[in-house]
């Protein structure tokens, strides 16, 4: 029996990267899902290779009316709600903050925090009726560290995120929801490709490629691949984590823990030398 028998979830941003390939982890382990995206062709074949287990929807996280047909239309196929991954989301203006435009600044709050709001906010009902239900938030390392994404922006708004997500767990707890966020390091995924200004489909597809670049950045010595946080999500999602409310768990092979140790010491070898030691 997989973790997720008999539970039913919803998967935001599931057309691609981490989403998708947590949709078929939890389907593989049981679950019944129904995922969002705004790309029809990507949804509609990854519903085709899931089979009856997944459904797609095609929505837009950051608008309410979307959410409110999103969670009706799942209720109507599978009757309950057990597990919520907040996941859409995408890149964020670059630069100096003395150049950021202003409608992109809010484009961004809207899709990186925004959507996560009104998806707790429609989930949550349901699952207070329940007792039960795990809402999940897609963090960023970039929300603990400033630098550690292409844009100040994006990091803004996971840090805001990840703090929205502590304030609903205090609130949800109390009704038997647990609402957590994951923070992914260095995930080889399109999404930096894509905020530099890469076409969505071709960042994809190049994903990938990143990996020998990501795979130096941490201590752990390979890149972050989707698979490592679609199997923190569904150990959240899952009856082994009942007493975890209002954490972020960082996946992110050690990347925000410190000075690796080896350039720490060559740093050190070359201060002796200089000092003539």
């Amino acid at each position: 029996m997989g973790l997720l028998e008999g539970k039913v979830a919803v998967i935001t941003g599931a057309t691609s990267g981490i989403g998708r390939r947590t949709a078929e982890l939890f389907v593989a382990e049981g679950a019944r899902v129904a995922f969002t995206g705004r790309r029809e062709t990507e949804g509609q074949a990854l519903a085709a290779a899931l089979g009856d287990k997944g459904r797609f929807i095609r929505a837009d996280a950051t608008l309410e009316d979307d959410w409110r047909r999103v969670i009706g239309e799942t209720l109507s196929a599978f009757g309950r709600l057990d597990a919520l991954f907040n996941n859409a989301g995408g890149p964020a203006p670059t630069g100096s903050i003395t150049s950021v435009p202003v409608e992109g600044f809010d484009a961004a709050m809207a899709l990186l925090v925004r959507s996560v709001m009104l998806g707790i906010k429609h989930a949550a009902p349901t699952m207070m009726r329940q007792k039960s239900g795990s809402i999940i938030n897609n963090g960023s390392v970039a929300a603990h560290l400033a630098g550690y994404s292409s844009s100040m922006i994006y990091g803004a708004a996971k840090a805001a995120m990840i703090h929205l997500t502590k304030c609903a767990a205090m609130e949800l707890g109390e009704h038997g929801v647990r609402v957590n966020s994951i923070s992914p390091g260095a995930i080889a995924t399109g999404i930096i490709p894509k905020a530099l200004g890469m076409e969505a489909n071709k960042a994809d597809g190049i994903a990938d490629k990143m990996k020998d670049t990501f795979a130096k950045v941490q201590p752990v010595p390979r890149a972050g691949i989707t698979d490592d946080i679609a199997q923190a999500a569904i150990w959240l999602a899952s009856d082994r984590s009942t007493f975890v409310n209002g954490i972020d768990i960082v996946v992110d092979g050690g990347l925000i823990g410190g000075r690796m140790f080896t350039p720490h010491q060559q740093s050190l070898a070359q201060m002796k030398t200089a000092l003539g030691l």
